[in-house]
Formats: structure tokens, sequence, C-alpha cells
């Protein structure tokens, strides 16, 4: 039987009927994009479909979806086919863990997108590394996820050479919310809130530290549950302190209601908040968010001119939920993945590498590119060299643009 397999093999291959690929699989369908025998490249996208934040998560794997459909359409890389694997992680870092080894055991996947929340990247991070596999986050600003503890004291030192992010730091954030808040709001006097979880206690420390600084006075400060949905202990605590304003490091499942509860005890003051609230869903979960502000980052993608293509695009596609706050970031991030991809093909003569995720890696850092969101390339840390942030407030139901800046951090 053995020999008689061989046999068969040989005279397959002498036939030209069989091809035998160094890496990836082989998929015989041109889908759409110039006919020929194609090398099948998976991206992973790890997000919350489900659950609270399924919000900004589908609009993440949406925005990942039309970035390989668009590869695929102009045929962007030869001889390679890009295939989207979604995970739900349900928001919780134990499911990122299992969906980042799912990614590793398939061979065929050669960078994975996201997650949404630092929490869950914290327990991604170093079984990719490990595999030699790239992530790249749309989302994730926890600091230390790149640059390690040490950022605080001026030793930042990276942490993980397969991490990546299209998303700037809390760093970067925290500054620039805390001179909108002291210097263009006008606000001196700030309560601080934090739901405990790795991107709102490290958005709130970040904050604090450069309020201060301005000459800002913290009047209070707390943590919450972010599955709670009772704040009226917490909102009672706050009215005695006679605060000018909000500050919660968190997301928006739980910053409308502890903002509508705010202005229920007849405190007229706005809640503030990083990117975690800047979500459609805030104003719907919240009958009182008017003037409320968040920050998010870059510009909004309506007011780019290299954003026209996608949201067109997008729109074309038929999708049934917003690309939301990380959409843009989601596409770049994407295509960051298939920017290297192409290099590491063109780098080893048009055919995908048998090392391909080493190759890929390696690419990573020669990546620069026109994006959605900007210039899209990334420092020694693996962060981002766009550091441009917008500060929006809640005007008829809705975000508005107020502000935008790249902020300087000490």
């Amino acid at each position: 039987m053995r020999q008689r397999s061989l046999i068969a093999l040989t005279a397959a291959l002498a036939a030209g009927s069989l091809t035998l690929t160094a890496c990836g699989s082989r998929d015989d369908s041109s889908n759409g994009s110039g006919g020929g025998d194609k090398t099948t490249v998976v991206i992973g996208i790890d997000a919350p479909l489900t659950g609270d934040l399924s919000a900004l998560g589908l609009g993440m794997r949406n925005s990942a979806e039309l970035a390989v459909k668009t590869a695929n359409k102009d045929g962007f890389v030869d001889g390679v086919e890009f295939k989207l694997e979604p995970l739900d992680d349900q928001a919780q870092p134990s499911v990122g863990q299992q969906n980042a080894q799912k990614f590793i055991s398939n061979k065929d996947v050669l960078g994975v997108v996201g997650p949404l929340n630092s929490s869950v990247s914290q327990q991604m991070q170093k079984p990719f590394n490990d595999a030699g596999l790239v992530q790249v986050s749309p989302a994730n600003t926890g600091t230390e996820l790149t640059q390690g503890d040490g950022w605080k004291t001026g030793d930042s030192v990276r942490q993980f050479k397969t991490f990546f992010r299209t998303a700037t730091t809390d760093e970067i954030q925290g500054a620039f919310a805390a001179e909108y808040l002291y210097t263009k709001a006008g606000k001196k006097k700030v309560y601080l809130i934090d739901d405990q979880k790795t991107y709102g206690a490290g958005l709130a420390a970040s904050f604090k530290t450069n309020f201060t600084k301005l000459g800002g006075k913290i009047v209070g400060n707390d943590h919450i549950n972010p599955d709670d949905r009772d704040f009226n202990a917490v909102v009672a605590k706050i009215k005695k302190t006679g605060a000018e304003a909000l500050y919660y490091g968190g997301e928006y499942p739980a910053a409308a209601p502890l903002s509508q509860q705010l202005k229920d005890s007849g405190q007229n003051i706005p809640l503030m908040g990083g990117d975690g609230i800047y979500s459609g869903e805030f104003p719907k979960l919240n009958k009182k968010a008017e003037g409320d502000l968040a920050t998010s980052v870059g510009k909004p993608v309506e007011q780019l001119p290299s954003a026209k293509e996608f949201i067109e695009n997008y729109k074309a596609e038929g999708f049934e939920d917003p690309y939301e706050a990380y959409g843009g970031l989601t596409y770049d991030a994407t295509w960051s993945i298939i920017e290297a991809v192409k290099l590491a093909v063109e780098g080893n003569d048009g055919k995908v590498p048998s090392d391909a995720r080493k190759a890929v890696l390696d690419a990573m850092s020669k990546v620069k590119f026109d994006g959605v969101t900007g210039t899209i390339s990334f420092d020694e840390f693996g962060d981002t060299t766009n550091t441009l942030m917008t500060a929006y407030k809640i005007k008829n139901n809705a975000w508005a643009p107020e502000y935008s800046a790249s902020p300087k951090v000490d």
C-alpha cells in the first residue's frame, strides 16, 4: 500500500495536478482575484462578540473582515488568499487565553488582531510571544503592555516582541484627558473612580498624575465593580466633595448608569472617561448623558479624508453593526499584518516562507503605510507612532468632536 501511494503521489506531481507549499493551505478558487491556486493565510481576530461589550467587538470583527475582503479583491499579495478567523473572548481574560492557544495551534494563522480589553491581552501576550505569532491590537491602551511597569519611572522596556498596537497608550490618553478637562473645560476639582480592571485602573492613574501636575485637585477616589449597576452609595459620597467633574476609568456598560445616577442625585456635573466609554451605546443606556465627555484615539474617521473609502466600503458590505470606536483602527491593524505578509512573500521569491510566522514578525518593524486613521508605523516598543487624540462631548444624544491634539508627555 505504501509503495502504491508513493507511485500515485509521484505521478500526480509529474502531471502537475498536485502542488506542495511550504506553509498554508491550498485554495483552488481564485475568489475573483485573478485566477490560479493560492496559499491560504489566516488572520485571527479576538474580540467580545457577545455580552455587554459586543457593540465594540462586532465593529472590530466587521472591520477586520472588510480589510481581508479588500486584500483578496485587489490581489494585494500575489499567490495569497486571506481568510479571517474570529473568536469570541466575551471580554474574559481566561477565554482570551484559550483563544490564543487555538490561534497558535492553527499553523495557517500568521497574525492575530485584538483583543479589545487590556486585561484579556495580558493573558494572550506571552503565549503569542512564545509561539512567535504577531498580535496587533486596535484597542489595548494599557502602557505596561508594551513598556512594562517601569514606564512610570521612565524605565520603559519592551515586554513582548510579538505585540503591536494601532491604539495609543493610556500614558498619552490620560495626559490628554487631564489637559482637556483642566484647561479647556475649566474643571479644577475632580472625583476619580476606576473599575479595578487593567484598562480602567491604568487610565485613571495616568489621569490623576497629569491632572494634579497641572494644578488640579482630586477631591475623592473610589473603585467599583464593573458588573454593578447600582452606584447610589458612591454618588452620595461624590455629592459631599464639591467635585466639578467625575473622571471614570472603565467602560460604557457601567459608566452609563453611573452617569445617570449622578445626575438623578441633583449633581449637574459631567462624567468623563476614555475610549472605553466612547460608544454609541453610552447615550442609549444613559438618559442624562448630555454634556458627558470622552477621549478616543485619533480623529473621528468621519473627518478624515483617508477614511472616506473605508466608510463607503463598510456601508456597501451591509454590516448589521456599526464600525464603532475601533473600526478604523481595526482595519489598520489587520492591514498591517497583510502588509507584513506581503513583505515576507516578496522577500522569499513570491512564496509564503516555510518559517512564515518568523518572517511576518521580522517584517512588522518595516511596516509603514497610509491607513484609515493616518500613517501607520510602530516604534521600538511596538506602539503606534500616531498619538493624535480627540475629546468628545454628548450633544443631542450623540458624541460630537470638541478638540484634537497630540499631547506632550513629560
